[in-house]
């Protein structure tokens, strides 16, 4: 009954009137669930600039193969790797096997003392960088990579002027940031270097976007070469991703970089290949982004880091020795090649090998980008589907044409809520990023590509878009 047709009620007062209610107790507050609890506390301890994902931020406790569960038991299907990072398989048995046999003998020596893991690890990287004479230097992070590639390049050089692609994204650190062309990810303009920014680095969007390949390639030179006539003095080196990453998987045709080097290397310019997001056959066409542009040959300097350690903390800076020992002073790294991170990484390498994931990023890969091709026409809200292998990029625009960081928020959302997990980018936010384990199968492909086409309707519908026929 609703509260008109209420009957009077006897009480020890006398008769309530119809339509009155007396107060009911009230319910205990419910306790908070794990995440709640754990994001107050998070709040409360870390700088408010931690960028979280989701409007209810999740904690991922566990994960097998190519599925994650958080703390409050949901299981998803990850597409984002911890950025990039679980290359080959949540809890791969080899890896975890390396890692508990060597934590068992020893867990930290520094560079101070030979260490068989890191020797092994360095002669691997070397003779698969493609880099002639190559030595390695091991590190903790990509930032930390890039930080030591630009020490080498400036050092050898004698020059701090660095020539990077706008757009670009190549760590948090005081120097990395001080090349970083995405300003979205740049909270300084104090630098150490002197920055020149170059086009190249996004192929649809900006002044040349609407030549072909090869007046595109020509342009980005071009700029290059007049970049370089204003520069005062000597220029140590240009910086590039093969594939910008945290600029939302955009890059430039093949062979722009190669034509790059051909201007660098008439001036003495070193190149540096950012392979932190790109490395390690996750492009499935070549097992460097580099190999894209290997025209010119191989860069000076490739800087790794992510998936190599398929989440141990690792990275590193492969250059022809030349360049590697051209510093005068002392260094070392109390954490860079330590044992359990080598010998797991070292695991990690040879299962990606012996296994091929390289060509069963470029078959399922494929298939998610047929998928989303195929969906795209129906969905406004898709500028653009772009990428190559496991790295596979969806730009998300208002109804203007203008780019949408609310469509690509929505997005995750819905993707989350149906179990998937997907990551986001672009210089304003609006790009999806879908970047799973290479070991992923075609069935776990065809059903993460289908949820994400489910989430990217229901996010087309939030920024103005009809319904859409399943």
């Amino acid at each position: 009954m609703d509260d008109a047709t209420v009957p009077p009620t006897a009480g020890t007062h006398g008769t309530r009137t119809a339509g009155t209610h007396a107060p009911a107790p009230a319910a205990p507050a419910a306790a908070p669930g794990p995440h709640a609890a754990l994001l107050a506390r998070h709040r409360a301890v870390t700088p408010a600039w931690l960028a979280t994902y989701y409007r209810e931020p999740i904690e991922v406790t566990h994960g097998e193969g190519r599925h994650v569960w958080d703390a409050e038991g949901r299981r998803y299907l990850d597409f984002f790797g911890g950025i990039l990072t679980t290359m080959t398989a949540h809890a791969l048995p080899e890896v975890t096997k390396a890692v508990a046999e060597q934590a068992g003998r020893i867990l930290h020596t520094s560079t101070l003392y030979l260490s068989t893991p890191m020797v092994e690890l360095c002669e691997r990287i070397a003779d698969l960088s493609g880099i002639p004479d190559a030595k390695v230097f091991l590190t903790t992070s990509g930032t930390e990579a890039n930080d030591a590639a630009l020490l080498l390049a400036t050092a050898y050089r004698r020059s701090n002027q660095v020539v990077a692609l706008r757009n670009s994204y190549h760590g948090r650190s005081f120097t990395t940031v001080g090349i970083t062309g995405n300003t979205a990810w740049s909270p300084t303009s104090l630098s150490p270097l002197q920055t020149l920014y170059v086009h190249g680095g996004v192929r649809t969007r900006g002044p040349f976007a609407h030549l072909d390949d090869a007046a595109f390639t020509a342009a980005c030179v071009a700029d290059l070469e007049d970049l370089l006539g204003q520069a005062e003095g000597t220029v140590a080196a240009l910086i590039a991703e093969p594939v910008q990453g945290v600029g939302g998987f955009t890059s430039g045709p093949d062979g722009l970089l190669a034509a790059f080097k051909e201007v660098l290397d008439r001036h003495g310019i070193l190149w540096i290949s950012d392979e932190v997001q790109t490395g390690w056959g996750r492009t499935g066409d070549h097992f460097w982004g580099w190999q894209a542009h290997a025209a010119a040959g191989p860069p000076d300097i490739l800087t790794f880091a992510k998936g190599v350690g398929n989440g141990l903390s690792m990275g590193g800076v492969v250059a022809r020795a030349e360049v590697m020992d051209c510093l005068g002073a002392n260094s070392i790294s109390t954490f860079g090649g330590s044992p359990v991170t080598t010998a797991g990484a070292l695991a990690n390498l040879r299962y990606l090998l012996e296994n091929d994931l390289q060509g069963n990023a470029r078959t399922t890969g494929a298939l998610i980008l047929d998928r989303l091709r195929a969906a795209a026409p129906g969905l406004p809200v898709i500028r653009e589907v772009r990428g190559r292998g496991l790295m596979i990029g969806v730009e998300l625009v208002e109804r203007d044409g203008g780019p949408s960081a609310r469509a690509a928020a929505a997005a995750l959302e819905h993707a989350r809520e149906r179990g998937l997990l997907v990551g986001k980018g672009g210089r304003h936010g609006n790009a999806l990023r879908i970047a799973p384990p290479l070991s992923l199968t075609a069935a776990e492909a065809e059903e993460g590509a289908g949820l994400l086409v489910q989430a990217l309707r229901e996010a087309d519908r939030e920024v103005g878009g009809k319904e859409q026929t399943p």
